[in-house]
């Protein structure tokens, strides 16, 4: 059986979860349900990350321990898997004793690009990352729009520098895919102006005192992105070197990371360049998304305009949430969320478009006695079509136009419907009956990955015949 493992980014903890985060989740349980109805045997990793310099600040901010607005906020993101109808098959906390002796481990396997050196410069606590200052904009981080904080210390720094001839060829060769093209040609650039060696660690008292050892040293933490990144390999037991890690990782061909762009060089360059000092088998995907924006402005927690998907979804449905964020937001490119958008999504397309189609075929087949007829050719050519259409789609992450490519099939059932007059008895009339009820159990099957509930909904009411509201009118 063909092993597929991906994994989302993990979010940090110092607040609870926001809509951003949710469209990346989204998207991935798309591609794991799709793969285990392609008969693979799957493997969905998400979690979160928890030792960070945020975590520290927010908890002070609050006046209560480190480990309870981490434990809290953890808690929440693991909620999610109910609110959006997810199927992950691990949640990983960096807070693990399973993923701290991993991060250690990996520390160990990189000690010999490991060195120690006192440095000056600009860290940014929202990226947890240090800046040049050619690379701020008007002084500030290009990502948090806050001034970085001028911080001098003796760390432990990663020799990347080494590595890049090694990491030009095996993005520029596809060893590791980069989807879109874009996104790769992004990597590159940035390889091309020239790779300067990292720090990886930071004094234990700067850190707050929270986060990971480094190894023989505890003066000293693990720097955060060194440590959230082991992640992907400490959840499939890379600290213990089991079986799993060898099946999952190591002779693994099918592994996929789903990021946002915002963390691209962190997965594309610093990453790779971790597992070949490690001398540890690569990802072979990358699948880059854009920012979910909230009326013209990146979704985040540090400007303050996000939007809580546990209401969302209270108010308006899972299926309905997951539909808008698959459906309206562009797969690698920035979207826009505003409740205008949302509702007027939901109301032609879910209300008007699914859920009156499924009230009319189910009410007609409910009148007549439809015993096993074949469909019309043409029609099986469409659906066969369609499913050929999500595969291929599904394959180069194009939900939106997956999810076009079914509502296609939803317009030629309302243009069927109004051609062929099923409601009057005619000779055809069965056929006619028939044939819709093949194509709408296409059309729920095709949905499966996506909208996982409504599928199962219009399959049992093709099954009962009878009629339930799915997405009532706003």
């Amino acid at each position: 059986m063909k092993k597929y493992y991906l994994s989302t980014a993990l979010p940090y903890v110092n607040d609870a979860p926001h809509l951003g985060f949710a469209l990346e989740i989204i998207q991935a349980d798309v591609i794991a349900r799709y793969h285990r109805i392609l008969g693979e045997d799957v493997f969905f990793l998400t979690g979160t990350d928890e030792n960070s310099l945020k975590n520290v600040r927010a908890a002070r901010g609050e006046g209560i321990p480190v480990k309870k607005l981490v434990d809290r906020n953890a808690k929440k993101f693991y909620e999610l898997k109910k609110a959006l109808n997810l199927s992950f098959d691990d949640f990983i906390r960096t807070t693990e004793k399973r993923h701290i002796k991993g991060a250690q481990k990996l520390w160990l396997a990189c000690q010999k690009d490991i060195y120690k050196k006192k440095y000056r410069g600009l860290y940014c606590v929202g990226c947890e990352e240090f800046y040049k200052e050619s690379e701020l904009v008007n002084g500030l981080c290009p990502e948090h729009k806050a001034k970085p904080e001028l911080v001098e210390e003796e760390n432990y720094f990663f020799h990347l520098s080494k590595y890049q001839n090694q990491l030009k060829k095996i993005i520029e060769q596809d060893k590791i895919k980069i989807i879109p093209k874009t996104r790769k040609n992004e990597v590159l650039s940035f390889i091309n102006q020239g790779l300067e060696d990292i720090c990886v660690s930071r004094l234990t008292k700067r850190a707050g005192g929270w986060g990971i050892d480094v190894p023989g040293d505890p003066s000293q933490k693990i720097w955060v992105w060194f440590d959230a990144l082991s992640n992907y390999i400490t959840a499939l037991g890379y600290g213990e070197n089991n079986k799993k890690f060898q099946e999952w990782w190591q002779k693994n061909k099918h592994k996929l990371h789903i990021i946002g762009k915002g963390i691209l060089r962190f997965h594309a360059i610093y990453w790779p360049a971790m597992l070949l000092s490690a001398k540890l088998a690569l990802p072979k995907t990358i699948f880059v998304h854009g920012y979910l924006t909230s009326g013209g402005q990146k979704m985040s927690k540090s400007l303050g305009n996000v939007i809580d998907p546990f209401e969302l979804v209270k108010k308006y449905g899972t299926d309905a949430v997951r539909y808008f964020l698959l459906r309206e937001i562009p797969p690698t490119e920035d979207g826009d969320f505003t409740y205008e958008k949302f509702k007027e999504r939901y109301n032609s397309d879910l209300a008007k478009g699914l859920g009156n189609l499924v009230a009319r075929i189910i009410t007609l087949a409910k009148k007549v006695k439809i015993g096993r007829k074949k469909a019309k050719i043409e029609i099986q050519k469409l659906v066969d079509k369609t499913w050929k259409d999500q595969n291929l789609l599904l394959g180069k992450f194009k939900f939106n136009e997956a999810l076009m490519a079914i509502w296609n099939l939803i317009s030629f059932c309302d243009k069927y419907l109004e051609k062929e007059h099923p409601w009057q008895k005619s000779k055809k009339q069965l056929i006619i009956i028939s044939n819709l009820l093949f194509v709408l159990k296409n059309i729920a099957k095709l949905l499966q990955p996506f909208l996982p509930q409504t599928s199962e909904k219009i399959l049992e009411q093709i099954k009962k015949r009878k009629k339930e509201i799915l997405f009532p009118r706003l």
